[in-house]
């Protein structure tokens, strides 16, 4: 058994030691990102890396192209922050404009309907071996994960409030898909990550409101 597989047993559940520590520092992205602190990027990163390990220990192939995805939008976003917090300024955070949102939207529901049909025919899904018509519906599901990870990844990326939201709607298919799929600790820290979102938004929206009523204030 290699370091991948090494894990423990907790009620007749095994626990990968990788999934355990690589949600702990997902989780802990959560809450540096509430603070918005630079450190959520090396700590997705790292989290990436072992979540990537569990998932491929799990034969989970789509979660783990996810998680390389994860990897390279938190060197873009480690980038993306590093600017917008140059010289010591703190990071603006705002909502989408319109148009952004629109962008958003139709990437998330045309990216799943071209990223499912792949992992379907390709069986990159672990979906695409279960018998039809379940198969679709995890293919779906798996696809719809992935590109909404990628789209609130980027989004966070740009400082964006909305980001929080489309976690919101990513949680609501990944808490119950992660269970079903025997990797007990992420579906806990999905639960988590659920709760900790919200909280999130409501921070980053009111930074963003009080923000704007002061600026006309400074002005003056």
């Amino acid at each position: 058994m290699n370091w991948a597989q090494a894990g423990f047993m907790v009620l007749g559940t095994k626990v990968l030691w990788t999934d355990l520590v690589g949600n702990v520092a997902a989780l802990a992205t959560v809450l540096l990102a509430m603070r918005k602190s630079l450190w959520t990027w090396p700590v997705q990163l790292t989290a990436s890396v072992l979540l990537l390990a569990a998932s491929i220990s799990a034969s989970l192939t789509g979660n783990a192209l996810k998680q390389v995805m994860f990897g390279a939008l938190a060197v873009y976003g480690w980038w993306r922050w590093s600017r917008g917090t140059r010289d010591g300024q703190e990071l603006p955070v705002r909502p989408a404009t319109g148009h952004e949102r629109l962008v958003l939207a139709t990437v998330m529901i045309a990216g799943t309907a071209v990223v499912a049909v792949f992992f379907f025919l390709t069986g990159l899904s672990w979906g695409a071996h279960a018998p039809l018509p379940k198969g679709y519906f995890l293919v779906a599901a798996d696809a719809y994960i992935f590109v909404g990870s990628a789209v609130a990844t980027w989004a966070q990326g740009r400082a964006l409030v909305d980001f929080w939201i489309i976690w919101v709607a990513v949680d609501l298919v990944g808490v119950p898909l992660a269970f079903s799929s025997g990797l007990v600790v992420s579906g806990t820290v999905y639960g988590l990550f659920f709760v900790l979102v919200l909280i999130g938004f409501v921070n980053w929206l009111k930074e963003y409101r009080s923000r704007t009523v002061l600026v006309p204030e400074e002005a003056v």
